[in-house]
């Protein structure tokens, strides 16, 4: 899977559990401060990424996925572990 194609996964997912439209959201904007975000969102965004790109990610890198570049990061990292099926 492309890059770009992650990212617009996870540019989905947030967009869905936030309510909002994807282009609305920038790479750099804070999921708390600038979109909303609560623990509850993301908690859901957590999951929706392990669901869509069935990986495993540590309930410690919540506090790490606080921008749309900081959560692709942590999906890449993830995927790149998963083992070739």
């Amino acid at each position: 899977m492309q890059d770009i194609e992650i990212e617009n996964e996870v540019k989905s997912l947030i967009a869905q559990v936030l309510e909002k439209d994807p282009n609305t959201i920038k790479p750099d904007a804070r999921l708390v401060e600038d979109l909303g975000m609560d623990s509850l969102m993301a908690l859901e965004i957590l999951v929706a990424v392990e669901k869509k790109f069935k990986i495993t990610i540590p309930e410690q890198k919540l506090s790490e996925m606080n921008t749309l570049n900081a959560t692709v990061t942590i999906a890449k990292e993830f995927l790149s572990k998963k083992a070739p099926a």
